[in-house]
């Protein structure tokens, strides 16, 4: 019945397969049945994946429930808030990118049928969705959920600007462990709607999870009844021969960037998005992320930007209500892992009981629904959560969190103080170097540079200061933490080490940030504003004095390092590259 399938083709020229398997937990039977690949990110590495294998559990049930196999496999992630502020940070993007060859390793050298993969973290997920748009055999993805609320709602990026209140005896050291110690209860996804919750919110927003699967409270028994499904669904999918090329339209990728306008996502998702969607064959731009937030306003109030933690937001109705809300924007016709269109599984959401039994837990909170998901007739904000600027900084363009400025931020004019490190950048700004007004460069930071790491700790310490958070804009040709909040401009490009402009900026050159009109340029120099024309001459002239500077990586931040795409082109190495001996990679 399944000769059809890859697994059974290869047993007829793979003799030694099928014994090396039966020394392991396979019966003769089960050599027959569809193998599926049930992967996730579980281990010690963070409360993202340390209970992932509770949901493996479920999932492996499912897939027995309905007749397959299931394989176990594992790659683990890393974690951006233990490799922050060090150089460990330098490799979670390239991680993204590895994870993702792991999964392909191990779908492809058996070869699997099918595939269930759960992840929860900022990189995870998006790895887990490059490789189901890579591979394109039948696979559904599992989220992780989201992490419980810490003490008051508070969350754990406050850390950091604590920190440097112990320092300066503004807090007790007492106080601060107290709050190291509560504020992450349990294990998920992070509280706030960082890389990691906007990701899982992206899976099913693409139509690649389940309904209403992304942010579950991981301790809340129903995350483990939508992976025990999910192992269920994929027979399905199997059977019907739905892939992920079917699913993985322009449309579905449109919906997405809709629903991550109006949850206020994290930026980083407009790498990650880009980066899918090249392994789908489909090429998204970041001007048309920006086409398509200028359209859709913010409906979600959750932290950093907002009020909630993102449990909330799944008590509140989670993506589907959100979809429901853009029903008359969305493209409702496109298909999803339930077999069935979006439309369909709105409608079936309408009737379900569940979500009306999910709202009850808002009562703990005093709080309904509409606290934490607004009507689109009245929304939270009235444009979307992000921003393409483009200009003489970033000719090939940067972005912005718009929806985390506040309004007098909106645009910004002041005089550079520029970095080479985020390191030099912070020792500057603890020893009072950075005035209101700046705008704090730091460079070397792309993806070719140093792996595009997190500029987190200098954004926290600016959003932190009820000065100079709404005096002060920092630009970087790396990449933002999802929590980071206020006029923090990321991605540009040209990136500093490939001759963008940015690498030619200097002290006292001064830059204006103009959110409205979408742009970021160098105005002026020596604090004296000029003509365009004038420079244009000038940068010219210090680009020709430039000389590229010297980084060595050794190993796998190397090898990612030299193979990166630019961070607006989905920062990885992805479909027909070509290294530098002439072998295409694909």
């Amino acid at each position: 019945m399944n000769e059809h399938l890859e697994s059974q083709k290869v047993r007829k020229i793979s003799f030694e397969g099928d014994a090396l398997r039966m020394s392991m937990d396979w019966t003769v039977e089960d050599l027959n049945k569809v193998q599926v690949l049930v992967e996730s990110t579980h281990g010690a590495s963070h409360p993202s994946s340390y209970h992932l294998n509770a949901l493996v559990s479920d999932i492996e049930k499912g897939v027995f429930q309905t007749g397959g196999k299931p394989a176990i496999y594992t790659t683990t992630d890393i974690c951006d808030g233990v490799a922050q502020a060090h150089k460990g940070m330098n490799y979670s993007l390239p991680s993204r990118d590895m994870i993702a060859s792991m999964v392909e390793i191990h779908a492809m050298a058996t070869p699997f049928d099918a595939m269930v993969l759960s992840s929860a973290g900022d990189k995870a997920v998006p790895a887990h969705l490059m490789a189901i748009a890579r591979l394109d055999i039948p696979a559904i993805h599992v989220p992780g959920g989201a992490m419980g609320a810490g003490p008051c709602m508070r969350s754990n990026e406050e850390l950091w600007h604590m920190s440097v209140e112990v320092d300066q005896g503004k807090m007790s050291k007492e106080e601060f462990l107290a709050f190291q110690r509560a504020c992450c209860p349990t294990c998920g996804a992070c509280q706030y709607m960082g890389t990691a919750a906007t990701m899982q919110v992206m899976a099913e927003a693409l139509g690649l999870a389940l309904p209403w699967s992304a942010l579950i409270p991981a301790t809340n028994a129903e995350i483990g009844r939508a992976a025990r499904a999910a192992g269920q669904q994929i027979m399905r999918l199997v059977q019907a021969d739905i892939r992920p090329s079917h699913i993985l339209t322009m449309e579905a990728f449109e919906n997405a960037i809709m629903v991550h306008s109006a949850i206020g996502g994290s930026l980083n998702a407009v790498m990650h998005l880009i980066a899918i969607a090249r392994e789908a064959g489909i090429e998204l731009s970041a001007q048309r992320i920006d086409e398509i937030h200028r359209g859709v306003p913010v409906l979600v109030d959750t932290k950093t930007a907002g009020h909630y933690p993102t449990e909330l937001f799944w008590y509140a109705g989670g993506v589907p209500q959100v979809m429901l809300e853009l029903e008359h924007m969305l493209h409702l016709d496109v298909l999803t892992v339930t077999g069935k269109t979006l439309r369909e599984n709105l409608q079936e959401y309408r009737t379900n009981e569940m979500p009306r039994f999910a709202e009850m837990f808002l009562a703990n909170y005093k709080l309904n629904r509409r606290n934490v998901i607004y009507p689109i007739s009245k929304p939270l904000k009235p444009h979307g959560s992000l921003a393409v600027l483009v200009g003489n900084l970033a000719p090939k363009g940067a972005t912005i969190k718009i929806s985390a400025v506040s309004a007098d931020m909106q645009v910004h004019q002041g005089p550079a103080k520029v970095f080479d490190t985020e390191r030099a950048a912070v020792d500057a700004l603890v020893n009072k170097q950075i005035v209101p007004g700046d705008v704090v460069i730091i460079r070397y930071q792309g993806p070719r540079a140093t792996g595009m790491p997190e500029m987190f700790f200098m954004s926290e310490l600016i959003a932190s200061d009820p000065v100079l958070s709404h005096t002060t804009s920092l630009v970087t040709d790396g990449r933002f933490s999802g929590a980071t909040r206020g006029p923090c401009v990321g991605y540009l490009g040209p990136e500093a080490i490939s001759g963008g402009p940015i690498a030619v900026a200097q002290n006292d050159d001064i830059v204006l940030i103009d959110i409205p009109n979408r742009a970021i340029n160098i105005v002026g120099t020596e604090g004296v504003e000029r003509s365009p024309e004038e420079v244009e001459a000038i940068l010219k002239q210090r680009m020709a004095s430039w000389t590229v500077p010297v980084i060595k990586h050794k190993g796998v931040l190397g090898q990612y390092a030299r193979a990166a795409r630019p961070a607006l082109e989905g920062g990885s190495c992805s479909r027909n590259e070509v290294d530098d001996r002439g072998t295409t990679i694909s």
